[in-house]
Parts: C-alpha cells; sequence; structure tokens
C-alpha cells in the first residue's frame, strides 16, 4: 500500500514506523529539541540525520533495498537505468540496481574539474528512464540539482525514491515544479511518533519540535 501525502508518498505506514524504529535505534536520528543542532545551511535544528549509519547494518540496509526495489516494480517497472546521487544515495543504488540486474549511474554534485570532467557517472544515456534513488530529503536540493543533471542529457527521470524525508514545503514546490513524484521510506511525522513511544521525547517536546518542523529556517522563533 501507498500513503499519500501533501508532500510526499509513504511507501507504507507500518513500514514507515519500523524504519522510523530503526533509525533511531542505531542512532542514524538524533532528536534534541532543547539542545539544537546546527545545519551546513545555518539552520538551528532539533534533529540531525545520517543515513550512512544504515550502510553499518545488513538486515536494516537490506530491508531498506528491498522496500526500494518493491516501489520500483510496482510504480516503474519498465525502468532502464538506476542512478544513485552522491554519495549516500550510490551503494543503495547499487544495491537496487544489482538486484533487478540493471545498469547503474550516479550524479555528482557538480563535474569533475579533471579527466573528462564528468557529472554523471555509469550507464544512462540520452532517450533511456532512470529512477533516483536518494538517502534524505530536507530542502530538496541534492535530488534536485541530480535530475536537473539528468534531464540536461534527456535522460527520463521517472521518479525519486528516498529513505527518509522532512516533508518541507520548498522541497514539495521543487519537485513539483519539476513533475517528479518521491516516494519515501518514513518521514518527520512517523519519526516523531515512534520517538513518543520508545520515550526518546517527551510530550512537553513536541510544540518545540513541530514549530521547527513549520518554519525552519527561522527556529527558534
Amino acid at each position: 500500500m501507498i500513503e499519500t501525502t501533501n508532500t510526499y508518498k509513504i511507501v507504507d505506514k507500518d513500514f514507515a514506523k519500523e524504519i522510523a524504529k530503526h533509525l533511531l535505534d542505531i542512532n542514524a536520528v538524533v532528536l534534541r529539541p532543547n539542545d539544537p543542532f546546527t545545519w551546513s545551511s545555518g539552520w538551528n535544528s532539533p534533529i540531525y540525520c545520517d543515513n550512512r549509519l544504515t550502510l553499518r547494518y545488513p538486515e536494516i540496509r537490506r530491508k531498506i533495498s528491498l522496500a526500494f526495489i518493491n516501489v520500483i516494480r510496482k510504480e516503474f517497472s519498465d525502468v532502464e537505468v538506476i542512478t544513485g546521487t552522491a554519495t549516500a544515495g550510490i551503494p543503495h543504488a547499487a544495491w537496487v540496481a544489482g538486484s533487478l540486474d540493471k545498469p547503474l549511474a550516479y550524479v555528482r554534485a557538480k563535474a569533475k574539474a579533471y579527466g573528462l570532467g564528468n557529472q554523471i557517472e555509469g550507464g544512462v544515456d540520452k532517450g533511456q528512464s532512470t529512477i533516483v534513488i536518494e538517502d534524505l530529503i530536507s530542502t530538496g536540493g541534492s535530488a534536485v540539482s541530480v535530475i536537473e543533471a539528468l534531464n540536461f542529457i534527456g535522460a527520463d527521470v521517472r521518479g525519486v525514491i528516498s529513505i527518509f524525508t522532512y516533508g518541507f514545503e520548498k522541497a514539495t514546490e521543487r519537485f513539483r515544479e519539476l513533475g517528479t513524484p518521491v516516494f519515501c521510506l518514513t518521514d518527520y511525522s512517523t519519526l516523531i511518533e515512534v520517538a513518543m513511544e520508545q520515550g526518546k521525547i517527551q510530550k512537553s517536546d513536541l510544540e518545540l519540535l513541530n514549530s521547527w518542523r513549520e518554519n525552519p529556517s527561522e527556529w527558534p522563533m
């Protein structure tokens, strides 16, 4: 079952809670509403997400890969190439491409300043269809730059699949403008729900966490 929100599509609500629990258990996601992190963008944030930690856990990364594969088989069964975002999307894309016996590509943040100056590496050509695999969607910038690079060479980008999304409206608008559907295994709202159930946050923390989600660039007000 795929559940649709106003911003993205959650693959399965029960599975979203399962993945959220795994991310919390291995500290791939850390919540500190009263001791915020500072992102590279300069934003203050009560949450830090590093899905690269899933690479250390074969059982978790296998679940993620299988979920990605199921989305592709259901929604994009005729897609020709699997593309990963550099760098965190590459390993997941590689496992998926191997399982589906599909060509693999990845897209750098910018073209190399040496050699052939490639930005897109691997097997995607003009006219070929591809799906983009991402580990995390925040503002959507990295995935959008990948889509734009693929569009520039004439590839047919069918959609984006990500492990986690914050569900920011800014990202929603960017994907909507590109006409690109986004599928996520879990999201911020589900994560907060699971963290509450596990006792990792208190009810009194919810106002802070929700206010950040509504206006992250200005938080705390």
